[in-house]
């Protein structure tokens, strides 16, 4: 039996410009690709109509018929990683399985025991970088240490760029190199114990130049065609970064400082992996929020008489998509207006966000609470009455989504915004350990 080499899918669900692919194909042996629905993960899922599922199988469906005119196939399984390989290292003979580095505590751990399992058994498991431009520490201050702050992590990054980084891989040049294989029928999302959702995966993700070019105009304005949509591509690989930097190079700074946020966050959770479970500035996991259920409950449902907030929720509840400054603004009125613990909400837009993406989302959720590593200070807390009045004027935004905005049937504001504003801040003093920090910022 002829020695093969395996290339394990998982964000990075393409067959162009991926990392792992090019190094298996050019290596000579015949590849074969695989993805696994991994049940640790599939098993979490409390929605059986899950659109991220949805999406991953239209996008390896859409990898299977690229497969079968290169004469070849994708192999997908349903199962735990470790349980696979050893299922799979009886069916084939391997030399080397070949994957993309992720960084999230999980993944970590799992590509280890994989590592183990395959060592054990005399085969090689390599991994590349692909789903970010730099990582762990190769954007590092002077002294070594991670940066903590966006603004000179994004200097460095931006010096250290060059055409090396972006340039993309020719995986083009090695398809005869894939497995000469009958398709293999790949597993239905009813077998998967799921459910076909509303999502439409677009099999060619791109952003227009006129787009980028007014990006920074348009980029806050949520009624407006003024971001790329592409964060969804982005976080399951359907499109590379290295892509979308050439791109952004010629056309956008500030759409190229989003992608370093991208970056910045991945290495934060690489580096300090305990923001998972709770504060990067572990002293304001002291704070005694309020969490008050009923307040919670209006704010999922998009009921708490603040229309923009009202209108992301709802946006998000019916599409599974926020608009980014909408994401600031419910974000900051969860956590400094009701006083409902940050994790609460991150939780929440788990589930709901289909770009959903770990790094991303802690960071995001940290930064509105003030307690993330680049973060909003503590006392500073959006008012969604004038966040309205500067990027929804005309309410387009908010009577799309908040349909009875404007009438009776309108509810009420659920708090007083200006004595929630002082209510956080004080309770923010209350509980923090480190006065000091206070005098810095007053």
């Amino acid at each position: 039996m002829e020695k093969i080499n395996l290339v394990w899918l998982r964000r990075d669900l393409r067959l162009k410009d991926n990392s792992a692919l090019y190094h298996a194909l050019k290596s000579g042996r015949p590849v074969l690709p695989i993805f696994i629905f991994d049940t640790h993960i599939l098993n979490k899922l409390e929605d059986k109509c899950d659109r991220r599922l949805d999406f991953i199988h239209q996008a390896l469906g859409h990898i299977q018929s690229q497969m079968v005119k290169f004469g070849s196939t994708l192999h997908v399984f349903n199962g735990e990683p470790l349980e696979v390989f050893k299922t799979l290292l009886k069916s084939y003979k391997v030399e080397a399985v070949y994957t993309n580095h992720d960084y999230e505590p999980y993944a970590i751990k799992r590509d280890k025991e994989v590592d183990d399992l395959l060592n054990q058994l005399g085969v090689c498991f390599k991994s590349f970088k692909d789903q970010c431009v730099f990582e762990k520490s190769e954007i590092v201050k002077d002294d070594g240490k991670p940066y903590t702050v966006f603004t000179p992590y994004s200097r460095k990054w931006k010096l250290k760029l060059s055409k090396f980084y972006y340039t993309t891989y020719p995986t083009e040049l090695y398809q005869e190199n894939f497995i000469k294989l009958k398709p293999i029928e790949i597993i239905s999302l009813e077998e998967l114990g799921f459910k076909k959702t509303d999502i439409n995966f677009n099999v060619n993700p791109n952003v227009s130049k006129d787009l980028l070019k007014k990006y920074k105009e348009q980029r806050d304005y949520p009624s407006a065609n003024g971001t790329s949509r592409l964060s969804m591509h982005l976080r399951f690989g359907t499109i590379s970064i290295r892509s979308l930097v050439q791109q952004a190079l010629s056309t956008s700074e500030t759409w190229l400082n989003e992608l370093i946020w991208r970056d910045f966050y991945m290495m934060i959770l690489y580096h300090f992996p305990h923001v998972v479970n709770g504060a990067f500035k572990k002293q304001y996991d002291l704070i005694a929020w309020r969490n008050n259920e009923d307040y919670f409950k209006k704010w999922c449902e998009g009921k708490t008489g603040f229309p923009i907030v009202d209108a992301g929720m709802r946006e998000l509840n019916s599409t599974g998509f926020m608009h980014n400054r909408v994401r600031m603004i419910v974000s900051s009125f969860l956590v400094k207006d009701l006083l409902i613990d940050w994790r609460w909400g991150e939780a929440y837009f788990a589930a709901k966000l289909n770009d959903f993406d770990l790094s991303a989302n802690n960071g995001g959720w940290q930064w509105a609470a003030g307690t993330g590593c680049d973060a909003a200070p503590y006392f500073r807390v959006f008012n969604p009455t004038e966040q309205q009045k500067k990027f929804d004027p005309n309410f387009s935004y908010i009577k799309k989504w908040v349909p009875e905005f404007g009438t009776p049937e309108y509810v009420l504001p659920i708090v007083d915004h200006a004595k929630a504003r002082l209510a956080a801040i004080q309770l923010y003093k209350n509980h923090l350990t480190d006065k000091n920090q206070f005098e810095l910022f007053e």
